[in-house]
């Protein structure tokens, strides 16, 4: 294998021939185009260097980047295409499957690329792409909500042009590699600042709980992949050791959490489970040592595979009971045996419980901290830590499958088990999940760099123990707070709301009143004076204008018709005369004087 093979290509091609498939080929063409795909990104694994160049103008736009930062992001994104499509092999819509293909397309596109041209094209290609997954579910918010998504995401879009334009202006290339972030720019702030929207960062995150909680089924699982962690690698890729990105990072682990104990909805709970999860990795880019950028790209690994886990479980449930609140579900391992074990085995995953996915990725970035004198950055992302056993380890299990049945008796009716083709996704995602957590020296030998890190030692197994059992005893001590309340809670979205607010009294007082005015002072003054000016005009047209004009056209009409009798034959017949009297007369004189 020494030919670069982009997956994007084969992803978009199937896409366009999808609608052609029918019958009983279209299941197998929907697993054979995401397996076509990975296999290419498995091939390219084996390449490093640059690939796919096409000269543009006076640029290189580079579409195949290879090393090992690209492969490990591509490899997951590849697999994961492969999994959400088999969850979603039943349906029917083709659009839905199109929508998916080219999102995933997007994502391997910024992956592999090497300038912020083909960049800029990918990133776009994921925004528009991605919102028909929300609007696909059809509910009664999905509309709102994805035109809210595509706005935001748009904006982004501008704000990361606008970087990209300002650093070609002063740097002289497109290159998409690591940025001067010792001497940061106004376009270094603004790229970070359009890779930072898509990851979610406090306070531009508002998008994602909304979105991914009103996505479909399908449509969800590719979600919760693909945008946030697409926008990790984007950001260890240019702004890796960006101290700016601790505190952020921070700052989301916290917030999530906080939300997520609050939250009602599975899925939205999940979404927020998303921002205080990109928050470790995004903190471990801007701490930027080796193990710690190791750390932030194994933890985005595990991370998609849990979390679209998750998401596949919640999904099932959405899928047979339509609905997706804790208050008006429970219970539902009796009707769902089978997805409550597989869905366990993900909240054990991102618990970062022993043998399970999160425990080999989550406790480097915690460590790097320690190493880099992070201390308070560590110490808060451990005590978020805490915060995730809460709301995912448990809460999310014993509201949803062991609580309280709160049901009604057509949603219980309706509860059981989802089609095979999604218990074999969500088989496979915990598998995977499990073997990561056992044996995680592939995933550490796929990591940008190599760093020492052994996680199973006696400390770190005696403090993840201890974490478990401190958090199960507060769950189930304060689990009468914890119990899910059916409310909204609103958090930067009160800032809209209240900036929503302030325009509408805005519009409907001092701008209504000003227009009432000045309607008021136009009826009142202006229209009688354009009046006046009217009449006045009117009549100095008819009187002076039009009596000029006609008074020249009675003089030149009768001039005229004076110039016209010379045309006639009589006055020749009289000039003719008049003529030859004078010319005998004149040859008269003549012989007089010659005689």
């Amino acid at each position: 294998m020494n030919t670069f093979i982009h997956p994007s290509l084969l992803l978009l091609g199937g896409a366009l021939l999808l609608p052609l498939v029918r019958g009983p080929l279209r299941k197998f063409y929907l697993l054979l185009i995401p397996l076509l795909a990975f296999a290419a990104v498995l091939g390219n694994s084996l390449l490093s260097g640059h690939f796919a160049i096409l000269p543009f103008m006076e640029w290189q736009l580079v579409f195949g980047r290879v090393d090992k930062l690209a492969t490990a992001f591509a490899l997951i994104m590849a697999l994961v295409t492969v999994l959400a499509t088999l969850y979603g092999l039943h349906v029917e819509k083709t659009v839905e499957h199109m929508a998916a293909w080219c999102y995933a397309a997007g994502s391997l596109g910024v992956i592999y690329c090497g300038d912020y041209l083909s960049l800029f094209l990918f990133w776009e290609m994921m925004a528009f792409s991605s919102v028909f997954l929300v609007w696909f579910r059809r509910g009664p918010q999905s509309l709102q909500t994805g035109y809210r998504y595509l706005l935001i995401h748009t904006l982004g879009g501008v704000i990361l042009l606008a970087g990209i334009l300002l650093r070609y202006q002063s740097v002289g290339d497109i290159n998409f590699a690591l940025m001067d972030i010792s001497q940061p720019q106004l376009y270094t702030w603004l790229i970070m600042l359009g890779f930072g929207l898509n990851a979610a960062v406090v306070p531009l995150h508002s998008w994602l709980p909304d979105a991914y909680g009103e996505a479909s089924f399908n449509g969800a699982v590719f979600l919760c992949a693909i945008t946030t962690k697409t926008a990790v690698y984007a950001l260890a890729r240019a702004c890796a050791g960006f101290e700016v990105l601790i505190v952020l990072g921070v700052i989301m682990a916290l917030y999530g959490l906080f939300y997520a104990l609050l939250e009602n909805d599975i899925r939205r709970l999940l979404a927020w489970s998303i921002v205080s999860q990109v928050g470790y990795m995004v903190a471990g880019i801007g701490i930027g040592t080796e193990l710690a950028i190791n750390g932030a790209v194994a933890h985005a690994v595990v991370h998609i595979l849990y979390k679209s886990l998750l998401f596949m479980g919640t999904g099932a449930v959405l899928y047979t009971t339509g609905q997706t609140k804790f208050t008006e579900l429970g219970g539902l391992w009796r009707k769902m045996p089978a997805t409550c074990g597989l869905t366990l085995v993900g909240c054990l995953s991102i618990a970062a419980a022993p043998c399970f996915a999160a425990y080999v990725s989550k406790s480097m970035i915690i460590n790097a901290g320690f190493a880099a004198q992070q201390n308070w950055a560590a110490w808060l992302l451990m005590f978020a830590a805490i915060g995730t056993i809460l709301y995912n380890g448990l809460k999310l299990p014993y509201f949803l499958f062991f609580g309280e049945n709160r049901c009604s008796s057509t949603t219980w009716e309706k509860a059981g088990e989802p089609p095979l083709n999604m218990l074999i996704a969500m088989t496979i995602g915990a598998t995977l999940c499990f073997l990561i957590g056992v044996a995680p020296g592939y995933l550490y030998s796929a990591l940008p760099f190599a760093t020492a890190y052994t996680p199973y030692t006696a400390f770190h197994l005696v403090e993840t123990l201890q974490l478990l059992g401190f958090s199960a005893l507060a769950f189930f001590l304060l689990k009468g707070l914890l119990a899910p309340k059916d409310v909204v809670y609103v958090d930067i979205d009160w800032f809209y709301r209240q900036g929503g607010r302030a325009f509408m009294w805005l519009v409907r007082n001092p701008l209504q009143w000003f227009d009432w005015a000045w309607g008021e002072l136009y009826r009142s003054f202006a229209l009688p004076l354009l009046m006046l000016m009217a009449r006045f005009s009117g009549w100095f047209d008819w009187h002076i204008i039009d009596g000029i004009v006609d008074g020249l056209a009675r003089t030149v009409r009768g001039l005229g018709g004076q110039l016209r009798l010379l045309q006639s034959g009589q006055m020749q017949y009289i000039f003719f005369q008049v003529f030859a009297l004078a010319a005998l007369a004149l040859i008269t004189l003549t012989l007089f004087l010659l005689f």
